[in-house]
């Protein structure tokens, strides 16, 4: 599990390295206006996106504005971006500062609870790694990591909401921080994604307050009732 974490010092920011494993498809869709085709989106917040096709090249230039929708089980929203970046078969969109009040609301903590899907149970296939215990998925938004010693003890958890971090390690106790890129990686064992994030000068209590308002809605179909105690004590609830 060492090779989970990479520290980078600058003389501006002080970043870490994660890698964590990637779940092969997503439910949340982008249908754009003027495509006859679906994107998937891989990684969403409240500035942004990253969408890609499963087979084909984009074919798409940077700096055109793409309109459409973003779908997501029952929910629905209108969304406009400008392509930043543009790589094969995946983009990178910038939103307007306007859409970040109707995204929070799309992903809402009732929506994103909603949404979570226990991978670690789930029989489709995916690769998990030994020590990850728990892993809970809902497509773009969020997924929570759990993982354990190898004597059973929990090490550590992380939560990844929109472009936010929090982590809690064994001996070091809660951090948090800001997603600043994510990217795939292809190793001899397992996909995987390398998360770079932003570490917050202490801890941003609004980052740890929304990880532990989704840990209150969590069901026993998720999580065992102990797993979410544990949870809730070491975020402070």
């Amino acid at each position: 599990m060492d090779r989970q974490f990479d520290l980078i010092k600058t003389e501006y920011r002080e970043v870490e390295k994660r890698l964590l494993p990637r779940f092969p498809f997503s439910f949340l869709m982008f249908r754009p206006v003027d495509e006859s085709r679906v994107f998937e989106v891989s990684d969403i917040s409240h500035t942004g996106m990253q969408i890609g096709l499963k087979d084909g090249e984009c074919q798409i230039e940077v700096g055109r504005t793409m309109t459409g929708h973003i779908q997501w089980r029952s929910h629905r929203l209108e969304v406009e971006g400008k392509v930043v970046w543009a790589r094969e078969n995946r983009l990178g969109l910038s939103f307007d500062e306007s859409l970040a009040t109707p995204i929070k609301e799309y992903f809402s903590v009732e929506n994103i609870v909603e949404g979570l899907r226990p991978v670690h149970d789930l029989q489709m296939g995916v690769e998990i790694p030994s020590n990850l215990k728990y892993w809970l998925r809902a497509d773009g938004p969020m997924e929570v990591f759990i993982w354990k010693h190898s004597d059973g003890e929990f090490s550590r958890f992380q939560f990844i909401l929109l472009d936010s971090f929090v982590e809690w390690e064994d001996g070091r106790g809660v951090k948090s921080g800001k997603v600043v890129t994510k990217r795939d990686v292809e190793t001899p064992l397992f996909s995987e994604d390398e998360f770079v994030f932003q570490l917050d000068e202490g801890v941003d209590f609004s980052k740890i307050n929304f990880a532990k308002d989704v840990i209150e809605k969590l069901s026993t179909n998720l999580l065992p009732e102990a797993v979410i105690h544990f949870l809730k004590v070491k975020l402070g609830g």
